[in-house]
């Protein structure tokens, strides 16, 4: 899950040095994500073993999440353009 907050940190970063305020934004609607999970993860659909997804607003960006019954955790802020096979590296590891 700390992998998950490098990769947030790492988008924010990007986006704030095309444009001042747009890492802002992406840090809004990936917490505008985190609040739509928190409501009803069971809402998002399985896509890996037992990891539901999220795709953020406005960002090509996923969110890879579990959760039990009093919390949601986040495994991976996955940039929809890289490989697929990271991403299954990423989640068969934890």
């Amino acid at each position: 899950m700390a992998e998950a907050k490098q990769d947030a940190q790492t988008a924010y970063k990007w986006y704030e040095a095309q444009a001042e305020g747009l890492g802002e934004d992406f840090l809004a609607c990936l917490d505008a994500s985190f609040q739509q999970i928190s409501k009803n993860p069971q809402r998002f659909p399985i896509r890996f073993d037992s990891f539901r997804r999220i795709l953020l607003r406005r960002f090509p960006y996923a969110v890879y999440f579990d959760f039990d019954d009093h919390t949601a955790y986040v495994y991976y802020i996955f940039h929809c353009s890289q490989n697929l096979a990271k991403l299954m590296k990423r989640l068969q590891g934890t």
